[in-house]
């Protein structure tokens, strides 16, 4: 029981309910929001009203959103790397939810632009650092006709008896070259300004595309995209996260040196397995933020706005709606910092973890993004205000970085398999 004396104002940190954080954590923690605040919302509004070709032009504020977030150096993937198990637990997650309340599709560029210099960098090989080290990038793995096949790309979820999609993009031997034909999807990011990119493709070694399950040979390959065969399409037109440029590339038998393979089939599941870990773990602090921004907004607008002869938050249905809000922010900040502790300190970290985040807080997310512009009434559905752009950039995180549905097929089954595994004969 608690005793207390008089009853204290209420104290509520950067990013609500938080207590004990270091001086250190509080001290990243606000730099990064001020960051978030006076860099990527000014940026993000811009690119927001401009099409999907005027994002990616020469003097697009893109660039210097990207300029600016190198320099400050609040996204250094190697400096991420070198903290422990526990720095990385308590500050990855504040980082990211502090640009995903800025931006959500700047905070998601910035993270796939660096995924090969990363790459590069942990293979230790001094060429292979050189050509990808320092350039932009992208993660190239989906293709037009293997959506959810990617994310599946173990084959798990495939129906007895079925093979998966060959798809649009595929890979073969050749000598010391690896070769690839064929294109991505649009929904590559960061691939309309890319150099490089971390790809993931059906792979002939020799005796073909499949295995004997029905499920694909793959390759994980550094690709040098200013190389001859490969080209791009135009950057995709969409409904949110429209400053995140996103787009096709097409490859014409390219040829790949074999030592830019950083995993052949033996070890691709593994590695493949540990990128979405990442990836899933991260948008579950990124939209846990965006949540938050559009509780923020509600909360101010309902403090503004007049209707009955009163501020709007003196309605009964509003208080409830707002805390109803406030609730499911709450609940995905602890859902994303409690996975964050399991992946960083748990023996081994599991994409079982990261979907449990990631589907949990999109979904929480899209709904409080919505509740804001029913809150804002007729205004929330106009441009003038800002909680409009945040429902259409939370929609697509139901979609990103795997379905939503399919993620949840996948975590099913590990857990399925850890049941059976432990308590049945």
């Amino acid at each position: 029981m608690f005793k207390i004396d008089q009853i204290p104002a209420l104290q509520l940190g950067i990013s609500g309910l938080d207590a004990g954080l270091t001086e250190e954590e509080q001290a990243i923690q606000e730099v990064t929001h001020r960051f978030a605040a006076e860099v990527m919302r000014p940026i993000a509004e811009k690119l927001d009203k401009m099409s999907a070709e005027e994002v990616i032009a020469p003097g697009s504020p893109l660039y210097d959103y990207l300029e600016q977030v190198q320099a400050s150096g609040i996204i250094d993937l190697e400096t991420m790397a070198s903290m422990d198990k526990e720095q990385k637990a308590r500050i990855i997650p504040l980082i990211f939810e502090e640009l995903g309340w800025g931006d959500a599709g700047l905070a998601i560029l910035s993270v796939a632009t660096s995924f090969p210099a990363f790459v590069a960098h942990g293979t230790g090989d001094p060429e292979l650092i050189e050509i990808f080290g320092s350039r932009i990038g992208c993660w190239l793995a989906t293709q037009p006709d293997r959506g959810s096949e990617v994310v599946d790309l173990d084959g798990r979820e495939l129906a007895t008896g079925a093979k998966q999609n060959k798809g649009n993009l595929s890979a073969h031997i050749e000598g010391n070259h690896v070769v690839v034909s064929g294109q991505s999807s649009a929904w590559v990011s960061g691939a309309p300004i890319a150099q490089t990119a971390l790809a993931y493709i059906p792979c002939d070694y020799g005796e073909g595309l499949y295995k004997a399950d029905g499920s694909l040979n793959h390759i994980a390959v550094l690709i040098d995209l200013e190389q001859d065969g490969v080209s791009k399409g135009k950057p995709l037109d969409k409904v949110g996260q429209r400053p995140l440029p996103q787009g096709e590339v097409f490859f014409d038998d390219v040829r790949v040196p074999k030592k830019n393979i950083v995993a052949d089939d033996a070890k691709l599941a593994a590695d493949f397995f540990g990128v979405l870990t990442f990836a899933n773990m991260e948008m579950g602090f990124t939209f846990t933020g965006l949540a938050r921004a559009a509780y923020e907004h509600s909360l101010a607008y309902v403090h503004e706005r007049k209707q009955g002869g009163c501020p709007i938050i003196e309605h009964q249905s509003v208080k409830l709606r707002l805390f109803d809000q406030w609730q499911k922010v709450e609940a995905c900040r602890a859902m994303a910092r409690r996975v964050a502790n399991f992946n960083y300190l748990a023996p081994d970290p599991h994409l079982v973890a990261s979907i449990t985040a990631k589907t949990f807080v999109t979904r929480s997310c899209f709904e409080v993004a919505s509740e804001a512009v029913q809150l804002f009434g007729g205004n929330g559905l106009t441009r003038e205000y800002p909680v409009e752009k945040l429902m259409r950039d939370a929609r697509a995180s139901m979609i990103e970085d795997g379905e939503n549905n399919i993620l949840n097929l996948k975590a099913a089954s590990y857990i399925s398999e850890w049941f059976k595994e432990n308590h049945i004969d």
